[in-house]
């Protein structure tokens, strides 16, 4: 039976050709080989197994290398770099500091930094794990590494920068390794299996990297624990099994539940994914990534953030189609509140089931979409006026009769901002016109205006107030065909008595009238906003053919709060209380009231007496006198 060796040590690098994801540093040593411009002390810092100390061998091989190439690599045929290869050089000497980190330990290398190279051209020390020296250790070796031997050059090592002391910091030159990056594991990971005779697919070897977390020998180590789980052909399913990674089809299959809504497939796949053992917090940042690749994917120019397969990322983009800006970023934020709030909830797992539950309801289906609801079918065409006051574009009125009288009803319910109506494309209003319409709801036995505008209490009143919507949007269809202008569209609600046209300014009187029902609808259940409100000073100007109505409250704090999130709404509800939409509100901070000065002790009396008289002042000065 043939000696066995592990890929982290058959593999490992001999040459900065060989060396992975640390380019900068290589061409860095190299041409300073190349130039003579060698220092004394090198400190090499980062994360494990990233090439710090293959480096340091390398690069102390090349030094003393007798023949190296034009491109500063070692020839490996000389006798330095047989004996360094046989282990039996006297150039390079190894310590390892996390055992050798006592004081006699760095004395006995001490003494054998005198002893000049027997081969080569310089002595190398390699100290490895050099944050695990002693206090002392390193105050024993501070004098030799500033002023060491002209053929001495020593390369410390460590993962732990910072417990390293100021003083030896200073004495180096320091060379920061960098984790290695996915695409340059699998493809190392690559060329190994494919000289190892292993069959793997590249989602496998991705899983690998991932796992490895920037770290090369980490992944030759997983890699060989893959081997032996699997033998000579790898297969994506036995890899995750393996290795306990969550498969990326569970996120997947998850955000599909979400964009239907479907939150009982939601908690039985994450119940599955508890009951294979994996830890609820490490599926939590599996999702919080997914949506990030989606986020990614749906974004174009960005590819280069999402490092995963061709294959992975077409599915990726596949499924960002189908998804909504809105939807991903609303998604990000409840994954990271479910992060942030894990360790402090008792019940962890119904914290993340609640959160999933939040995902699904958000839905997540592209705005362009969205069905018609109730769409109400018209024989007859709208007139030009129509067209335009509901911003519908003539490649749509081009449409068959019967598909435009949908359209514009439907574009009167959809209308929410009186003040900032939003103008549909053309492609989207054809879109929506050719939905098939649902069938129209049957008129209710009682009249409009006798239903009550109160919301109904009971499951009869329901039925009856159901069809409002479909029945004023027929009401203004019916106006709007018939070639009526703007100022004939019906009120905001059916049942009410027909408004103001959007574009009549409304009164003051009006204004002032109407303004408590704006304060009862926008502050109902916030006590200090109503206050403030009610108590108010309104101030109504006229400009640009606008009403401005400006209010006070009692500090900036409230303003911004106001201004931030409820101004737009009360604009937007006072448009429609005024049946106008030639209002805007403006929020002002009430100033603060000059308090008079009283003057009460004698002291006080005596200055304000000789700053109002200066002849008492010239008094009280010639006399002498105590002016307090």
């Amino acid at each position: 039976m043939s000696e066995y060796i592990v890929s982290a040590r058959k593999y490992r690098p001999d040459s900065f050709e060989t060396l992975i994801g640390q380019d900068n540093i290589a061409r860095t040593l190299k041409n300073s080989i190349l130039r003579g411009q060698l220092a004394h002390a090198y400190l090499f810092c980062g994360p494990r197994g990233v090439g710090k100390t293959s480096t340091a061998r390398i690069f102390a091989k090349t030094i003393n290398c007798m023949h190296p190439s034009a491109n500063m690599e070692p020839c490996g045929e000389c006798e330095s770099c047989v004996s360094f290869a046989e282990g039996r050089s006297y150039c390079i000497y190894e310590l390892d500091a996390a055992s050798n980190n006592s004081v006699e330990d760095i004395k006995t290398l001490m003494e054998k930094v005198q002893i000049p190279p027997q081969v080569g051209n310089y002595s190398v020390y390699i100290i490895d794990e050099v944050h695990m020296l002693s206090q002392a250790a390193f105050n024993a070796f501070l004098k030799t590494l500033e002023e060491p031997p002209s053929y001495a050059i020593f390369i410390l090592c460590t993962t732990e920068k910072h417990k390293v002391l100021p003083t030896i910091l200073s004495r180096c030159q320091t060379y920061d390794f960098n984790r290695i990056g996915i695409s340059d594991m699998v493809r190392n990971l690559r060329g190994i299996a494919d000289k190892e005779g292993v069959k793997v697919d590249d989602e496998s070897l991705h899983v690998i990297a991932q796992k490895a977390d920037g770290a090369m020998r980490d992944a030759l180590t997983i890699f060989d624990q893959t081997v032996a789980f699997c033998g000579n052909d790898i297969h994506y399913a036995d890899v995750i099994r393996n290795l306990g990674v969550l498969d990326y089809e569970y996120s997947f299959s998850l955000v599909e539940n979400f964009l239907v809504k479907d939150y009982a497939s939601a908690l039985l796949g994450f119940n599955d994914i508890l009951s294979k053992g994996f830890n609820a917090l490490h599926f939590v940042s599996a999702l919080g990534e997914h949506f990030r690749n989606l986020l990614v994917a749906r974004t174009g120019g960005l590819d280069s953030l999402l490092d995963l397969p061709d294959s992975l990322k077409a599915k990726y983009r596949e499924q960002a189609s189908r998804c909504s800006l809105k939807f991903i970023y609303d998604a990000l934020g409840i994954i990271t509140d479910c992060e942030a709030g894990y360790k402090a909830s008792t019940n962890q797992r119904l914290h993340i089931e609640y959160a999933l539950m939040k995902l699904a309801f958000l839905g997540g289906i592209p705005e362009s979409a969205t069905v018609i609801p109730n769409a109400v079918k018209e024989p007859a065409a709208p007139g030009p006026v129509a067209a335009k006051s509901l911003n519908i574009s003539e490649k749509a009125m081009s449409l068959p009769a019967e598909n435009k009288g949908e359209a514009i009803a439907q574009r009167v319910d959809n209308q929410q901002d009186i003040r900032h109506p939003q103008k549909p494309s053309d492609d989207e209003v054809i879109e929506l016109l050719e939905v098939d319409t649902v069938p129209e709801m049957p008129e209710p036995a009682v009249a409009p205006a006798e239903v009550p505008a109160a919301e109904p209490a009971d499951k009869e009143t329901a039925k009856v107030a159901a069809p409002k919507r479909s029945s004023r949007a027929k009401a203004v269809m019916s106006g709007l065909l018939a070639g009526d202008d703007e100022a004939t569209v019906g009120a905001s609600h059916a049942g009410e008595t027909a408004a103001p046209a959007p574009d009549q300014l409304p009164s003051e009187e009006a204004i002032r009238e109407k303004w408590p029902e704006l304060v009862k609808e926008c502050a109902a259940g916030k006590a200090r906003l109503h206050n403030a409100l009610s108590t108010t000073t309104l101030t109504i100007d006229e400009s640009e053919g606008f009403k401005n109505v400006s209010f006070e409250v009692t500090n900036e704090a409230q303003k911004k709060w106001i201004e931030d999130g409820l101004l737009h709404t009360m604009e937007n509800s006072f448009a429609r209380i005024l049946g106008s939409g030639k209002v805007r509100l403006y929020v002002t901070v009430k100033p603060f009231e000059k308090v008079e000065h009283k003057v009460y002790m004698p002291a006080e009396k005596a200055q304000e007496l000789m700053n109002s008289n200066p002849e008492v002042l010239h008094l009280v000065k010639d006399l002498g006198l105590d002016a307090n």
